[in-house]
């Protein structure tokens, strides 16, 4: 260890330096597309370079120890920093990127915008958006920050590097979405790369029906840059469109098909290993999908009731009222609930109720081991079971009632850590409120109790979208920029489910 810190941060940060290396092969999917089109390609030329650099340069800082679960902390928490710190390059430099200049302004912006990206929140600074405005290269870039985010940079790295394998399961441990991923395989690169090969196989798999609708004459809009698109940020549960007005612009059979998708994006992915080894029933034997689909179910039942009975939709009557408010409410509560942040509607203009229908539904989240963000369903449901236990014991004290889930009883230092979790959240959630609206108040900005609420449950879930001056059709832009570092901090350690980030604030982390 160096000195008397007990942590080893040299090895952290060289593999951190190994991840950025490989970083600038992804960048040249923008490169090119930059030269088919005949646009820009220095700024992505300019991030290959300054990334490899980097790179380079922090691995050369490995002594050749193994890493432990302290370095594996250390690891995920400045390798999610990294990428977003030099995915904020191509909005930096090219022509429209962030901001008309290069200026202090653009800075936030833009870190704002990359660290978005990366953490699938898909909540946007940009106030323009579209292929008139921006460059299809600087689009497709920030789509792709949010498909490599998606599963994760570090599980592709464990799945591709053979130095990361050994220390590859406190990388998963630390970085995986949820409270844990099931080790699929005897070697945990072998579970990185399943999980990454469902994960590819389901965007290759919703682009080629996109573009099937477009072919087929049902989606004129649905080209096969837009599929491609919104392929890399389905999945990933990220929400970034290359459309100004998200997916509204698009037809009907397209919102149809997208919804199961973001189902799929919300699932854990370890199931579907079950389906491939040819266990059909492993999705519906799993508790926590069955609680997954039943809240989705439930809430997407009474937002429908909602929107057909208060007519916040054009023309909600008879049989093809009940379809549009079917398919809005559906695929709004099911891209909030997921945290995917696609739109189908602009639900700024629905009613109070169904607005804080959808509020709540932004604290749900998906399963754990999916690509969704908040809290997870799966902690939802042991709080719920254990509630359910205090009750009982309450009646029954003598009683000894383990909590159980999926036929195992629950060991009680898990218990604590979903309530302390929980809690955390929520406390971060009320405090970062306060400090928003404050800050907000100090410019003269006028922000709405439900508006600064949501803008906070949408970044610090990973969610993307809220309401009012952060509806699904407005941007984050008109905030002050030391609200957007704050925002960019809440995305930073939401997508890493907290603990990750803030341990490594505390002393004893480094010194005991």
């Amino acid at each position: 260890m160096n000195g008397h810190l007990r942590v080893d941060w040299r090895a952290s940060l060289s593999l951190t330096g190994r991840v950025l290396l490989y970083l600038a092969v992804p960048l040249l999917l923008p490169l090119v597309t930059a030269l088919l089109y005949g646009e820009g390609w220095m700024p992505f030329l300019a991030t290959i370079v300054v990334t490899t650099l980097l790179g380079y340069g922090l691995s050369q800082l490995d002594d050749d120890r193994d890493i432990g679960a302290r370095e594996g902390f250390l690891m995920v928490a400045s390798t999610w920093l990294a990428v977003a710190l030099v995915g904020t390059l191509p909005y930096l430099l090219a022509e429209h990127g962030t901001a008309s200049t290069l200026s202090w302004p653009q800075v936030p912006n833009a870190l704002f915008e990359s660290m978005s990206g990366f953490t699938t929140t898909g909540a946007t600074v940009m106030k323009n958006i579209g292929v008139e405005y921006h460059s299809h290269a600087l689009l497709i870039w920030r789509q792709l920050t949010q498909w490599l985010g998606g599963m994760g940079i570090v599980v592709l790295a464990v799945a591709i590097l053979p130095e990361l394998s050994v220390g590859g399961a406190q990388l998963m441990d630390a970085e995986a979405p949820g409270p844990g991923i099931e080790k699929l395989t005897p070697r945990i690169a072998e579970t990185a790369r399943v999980l990454w090969i469902a994960y590819f196989a389901f965007t290759v798999l919703e682009m080629a029906l996109l573009y099937g609708l477009h072919l087929a004459g049902f989606a004129k809009e649905m080209t096969l840059f837009n599929a491609i698109s919104h392929g890399l940020t389905t999945l990933p549960t990220g929400g970034f469109s290359p459309e100004a007005y998200s997916i509204e612009v698009f037809s009907a059979a397209v919102q149809w098909v997208i919804i199961p998708f973001m189902i799929v994006a919300g699932t854990n992915f370890a199931l579907f290993w079950g389906l491939v080894q040819g266990n059909p029933r492993s999705l519906l034997a799993d508790e926590e999908f069955r609680f997954y689909t039943g809240v989705m179910a439930s809430l997407t039942a009474v937002v429908t009731v909602v929107l057909f009975v208060g007519s916040s939709l054009p023309g909600t009557v008879g049989l093809a009222g009940v379809e549009q408010s079917l398919r809005h409410g559906l695929f709004q509560v099911v891209s909030i609930v997921t945290t995917t942040g696609y739109a189908s509607f602009d639900f700024n203009g629905w009613t109070t109720t169904a607005q804080y229908l959808l509020l709540f539904g932004m604290f749900l989240g998906g399963s754990a081991g999916s690509t969704g963000g908040a809290i997870k369903m799966v902690r939802w449901l042991v709080i719920a079971k254990s509630i359910k236990r205090e009750l009982f014991t309450t009646v029954h004290p003598e009683a000894v009632k383990p909590v159980r889930l999926g036929g195992r009883a629950l060991d009680e230092s898990a218990i604590r850590g979903i309530h302390a979790f929980t809690l955390l959240y929520i406390a971060l959630f009320f405090l970062s409120v306060v400090v928003l609206m404050l800050d907000a108040g100090r410019i003269g900005m006028e922000l709405q109790v439900l508006d600064g609420m949501s803008a906070i449950a949408a970044t610090i879930g990973n969610v993307g979208p809220g309401f009012g001056a952060v509806g699904p059709m407005e941007n984050y832009l008109s905030f002050p920029w030391t609200s957007k570092f704050l925002m960019v901090f809440l995305m930073w350690i939401g997508r890493l489910e907290i603990f990750p980030v803030l341990v490594l604030l505390t002393r004893a982390y480094w010194r005991s």
